[in-house]
């Protein structure tokens, strides 16, 4: 096997998309990239076992209402052991069981393309109505196959030196106080069978100033406006991992 590492190095056209000067961008990225990952992977696994128990899992907040299953596929800590930045715990919807409507509020690339206001309504799991700034488009690649329309991941993020979205999604998913979902292919980690040349990770932050909302794991809310509610889970809340 081949050892293999690949460094991004701060730049200003990243500092230009982060809407920041280069030196504050530079601060930041150094800042987010040493942060202690040990810390956040202890604090990490508190949230893991019980979004890997958990079954039903229901997603508010404006705009959006959604309710599905995760019953069975396991969850996985990112925490700085493949990504830099890194700060998620991920799962996978059960293929047929999303219903309901998501709203995300943050602009998102794909191939190229920007999209703002991308919202997905699903139906048994299937997003069968899709609409954003660009929905001609947003519909062309959900029809790329026919997994493109179901989703292969689900994810808190929680990197707290991250707050903002960049139009960088190694960036923007770790966002503090964020979710995201994913139409396309599931990773093999929580695999829920769906395959699909697309893997499109869509933003949505929950923090007050973007709108708030809850994440509900059986019943219990864990998160209330990006903070997390559970004693257990509070280790990941931003003034404790910082």
């Amino acid at each position: 096997k081949t050892r293999w590492v690949v460094l991004r190095w701060p730049t200003p056209s990243m500092a230009q998309a982060a809407n920041m000067s280069t030196e504050a961008f530079e601060d930041f990225y150094f800042r987010v990239c040493t942060m202690d990952y040990g810390k956040m992977a202890k604090a990490s696994k508190a949230l893991q076992k019980r979004m890997a128990r958990a079954d039903r899992v229901q997603l508010k907040s404006p705009g959006t209402d959604l309710a599905f299953s995760i019953k069975g596929l396991g969850a996985v800590i990112c925490s700085g052991d493949r990504n830099i930045p890194d700060g998620e715990v991920f799962s996978c919807p059960v293929k047929t069981s999303i219903n309901g409507v998501i709203q995300f509020n943050t602009p998102t690339l794909y191939a190229g393309t920007r999209f703002d206001n991308v919202k997905l309504e699903f139906k048994n799991g299937r997003v069968v109505r899709a609409t954003s700034s660009n929905t001609t488009r947003l519909n062309e690649i959900l029809d790329t196959d026919a997994g493109a329309r179901f989703t292969g991941e689900f994810s808190l993020g929680f990197n707290p030196h991250i707050l903002n979205p960049m139009c960088d999604i190694l960036f923007d998913e770790k966002i503090a106080g964020s979710l995201h979902l994913t139409p396309g292919q599931a990773y093999e980690d929580c695999d829920n069978g769906n395959r699909s040349a697309v893997h499109w990770d869509m933003v949505l932050i929950q923090r007050p100033e973007w709108g708030g909302g809850e994440v509900i794991l059986d019943g219990e809310v864990i998160r209330k406006d990006g903070l997390f509610v559970p004693k257990d889970l509070q280790p990941l809340n931003p003034k404790n991992l910082k």
